[in-house]
Order: structure tokens, then sequence, then C-alpha cells
């Protein structure tokens, strides 16, 4: 009989954390910024900025009548129900693999609470230069982007082991 090796499942840990957070700082947000008013944090770089956004990155389908919100919902669920599904397949100690699929986790689950909460995701986050302004995002866009980048990242830098010749 073989003992299975723990599996990746707790990093979801991490997930609960981006979600935690994520959360927090929009109820801070809707508290405390005004709408669509830039609150500098750095000059020239960096602002607070609540906005709102029915669509996906970069307000991806954000004009197209209501539909997109269940989209973006299933979607989630989908993309989530599969990152756990791969976390339960990785070996714990493998946090290459892990930490990106519980970014990307927390980070979705997060927004999919505004849209089911709100109709549309709460933005906060505003970098620019001079004129050229960043879309606006959130902690849980920073959680999904960063988990994607690693997922990419890794996934290319690991490699497969070359086999010897014989």
């Amino acid at each position: 009989m073989t003992i299975p090796k723990p599996n990746a499942l707790p990093w979801l840990g991490l997930s609960v954390l981006v979600l935690a957070l994520d959360q927090w700082s929009k109820a801070w947000v809707l508290k405390t910024l005004p709408e669509h008013v830039a609150v500098p944090v750095i000059d020239g770089f960096w602002n607070w900025y609540r906005t709102y956004n029915t669509g996906a990155a970069f307000s991806f389908l954000a004009d197209a009548g209501g539909w997109q919100k269940w989209f973006f919902v299933i979607l989630a669920f989908a993309i989530s129900g599969l990152m756990v599904w791969m976390l339960g397949r990785t070996q714990r100690s493998d946090w290459r693999s892990a930490m990106p699929l519980a970014l990307v986790v927390g980070g979705a689950v997060g927004n999919v609470i505004d849209r089911l909460q709100h109709g549309h995701v709460i933005d906060f986050v505003q970098w620019y230069v001079g004129e050229h302004y960043w879309p606006a995002f959130n902690i849980a866009d920073a959680a999904v982007v960063g988990g994607a980048i690693g997922i990419a990242l890794f996934g290319l830098l690991s490699g497969k082991p070359k086999r010897s010749g014989g």
C-alpha cells in the first residue's frame, strides 16, 4: 500500500488571505473614497481612484448589456474549480505550482463576490505616468495577474528533464 503524498490544497489558505484583503480593501474604498475622484498617493504615479468595471480586464465587454455578469461569474467558478482540482494533484511542497494557482483562485472569487453583490467589480488602484494611465484595478485583479504570470513563468522555466542517451 502506497502512502499518498500530501497535496497542495492547504495553499487555499493563501486564496482565503487574498480574498480577505480584497474584500476588506473594497469595503474601505466604498466607505472612504469618493467616486471618480483621484486621491494622490504618489504624485505623478499613483492615485486611489474609485471606479467600477462591469466587464473584465481593461473593461472588456463592459457595455455588453448585462449578460456578461453571469458569463464572468460562471467563467470564474469554472477556472477556480479547475485550479482547486490542480492543487489537489500538486505536491504540497511544489510552491512554484501551488502559489500561483492559489492566487488566481483568491482573486477570481474576490471579483465574483463583487459581481454578485454589486453587479460590477470595484477598482481603486490607478497608476499613471504623465498623461498615460493604466486601467484601474484592485487586489483581486493583482492576484489573478500575478498568479497567471507565475503559472506561465514557472511552467516555462520548469521544462522537462532531458532523457539520457541510450
